[in-house]
């Protein structure tokens, strides 16, 4: 059970911080982690100090099994080889503090090792974004609510969303009202975010920049789902439906009307998941149109531009990709690789290669794995600290009977 029970706990101690997020990543293990130091020093109390770096190892197969069973990935080597490393370092620090016979001095680097421990467990985890020195000028032009909020008034009403605060770190973001103000401005950068209806000559402005050599994303969503407290009749209301289906026709593609499905983790082919809510897709695609992520995503080449569209606008909502919103630097509290998707679509890059749940299921699966894995390791260890792998000292062969004296002579 000694050998057993310390990898159950490591790998139940890290599934709040999983559940959370989503994300299946080692670190997030790594707090729990030192639950092997008092493992550790019972064990070595006990004159069985291999058995605690058994446990240990066990500790951490069990983890890397469980992330890679609900993943469906490998987790990163880095990570894990973060884990495994503080989980040898616990074991040691456990080793020096629970042994009877060791010098006072001994068990101070004991505490020094602990003391290790807790920094390689905060350092571990991921950092905040930085902001760049150098960074493009980026226009949004939107109807969401993306630079204010529904329930302020006035200048208190002014206030980033989330994914504005991240993009910020990337761009040099800029609101515009109209794209007849692109021209005005330096920006070669535009995110169009489900706005509101344009004229004829705002049309074609926005379609002659994007052809002069502008690089746009569009959200376009023929579903809004994005919650609001402001009346159906307020101008300030997010369009419930797109505006820029002939345009985006114009471009080569098809929007096809929403699935009438509620938020779906759509899981990209390189791995990426995005949250979405009511989303729609594209299709025939025409020669200067490519559709990517299962139907989700339209690139088109239009003159010397290029435009990104996406069949929902909802999925830039922080309450889809974001599990804290005090916290929209920190990767470890995003649920969704929403972030990492805009900014590369604009041509910069964010923090990417998370892994994540691919459903509920295959978590269960992951936990149940995990645990026979570990029992398994467990029952081999108790084998081989027992002693029947190895010959017992002191036992001799049985005397021979009378009988097979007679044989052998």
């Amino acid at each position: 059970m000694m050998l057993w029970l310390p990898g159950v706990l490591v790998l139940l101690g890290g599934l709040p911080a999983l559940l959370r997020t989503g994300q299946v990543d080692p670190r997030g293990w790594m707090w729990a982690a030192l639950l092997l130091l008092p493992v550790a020093a019972w064990l070595t109390a006990r004159r069985c100090a291999g058995a605690a770096v058994w446990a240990s190892v066990g500790a951490v197969g069990m983890v890397l099994c469980c992330a890679f069973r609900a993943a469906w990935r490998v987790p990163e080597w880095g990570t894990a080889a973060w884990l495994l490393g503080l989980a040898l370092i616990v074991t040691l620090a456990g080793q020096m503090l629970g042994d009877p016979a060791q010098a006072g001095a001994r068990r101070k680097k004991g505490l020094g090792l602990v003391l290790l421990a807790l920094g390689a467990a905060w350092l571990a985890r991921p950092h905040f974004i930085a902001p760049l020195p150098q960074r493009p000028q980026l226009a949004v032009i939107s109807g969401l609510p993306l630079f204010w909020r529904e329930d302020g008034q006035g200048l208190a009403a002014k206030t980033d969303a989330p994914i504005i605060t991240v993009l910020r770190q990337r761009f040099d973001v800029v609101a515009v009202d109209s794209p007849l103000a692109l021209a005005k401005s330096r920006a070669r950068l535009l995110l169009l975010a489900q706005p509101r209806a344009f004229s004829m000559e705002e049309l074609v402005t926005l379609h002659g920049w994007i052809s002069g050599g502008g690089t746009a994303l569009i959200l376009a969503d023929p579903e809004l789902r994005w919650p609001s407290d402001l009346a159906l009749g307020d101008r300030r209301r997010p369009p419930a439906v797109t505006l820029l289906s002939p345009m985006i026709a114009m471009m080569g593609v098809k929007l096809m009307p929403a699935n009438g499905r509620g938020e779906v983790r759509h899981f990209l082919g390189d791995g990426r998941v995005l949250t979405l809510f009511a989303a729609s897709g594209f299709e025939a695609a025409g020669p200067d149109c490519r559709i990517s992520g299962r139907g989700l995503v339209a690139r088109c080449a239009v003159g010397k531009g290029r435009a990104t569209i996406v069949a929902d606008a909802d999925l830039i909502d922080d309450r889809l990709w974001l599990a804290d919103p005090a916290a929209p630097l920190d990767p470890a509290r995003w649920t969704a690789d929403t972030p990492p998707f805009v900014a590369q679509a604009l041509g910069q890059r964010l923090p990417e290669g998370r892994r994540w749940v691919r459903s509920g299921e295959a978590l269960v699966g992951g936990v149940r794995w995990a645990v026979l894995l570990g029992f398994f390791w467990a029952v081999l260890g108790t084998l081989f600290f027992s002693g029947i792998f190895r010959p017992r000292a002191g036992v001799s062969e049985p005397p021979l009977t009378p009988r097979k004296q007679a044989r052998s002579s």
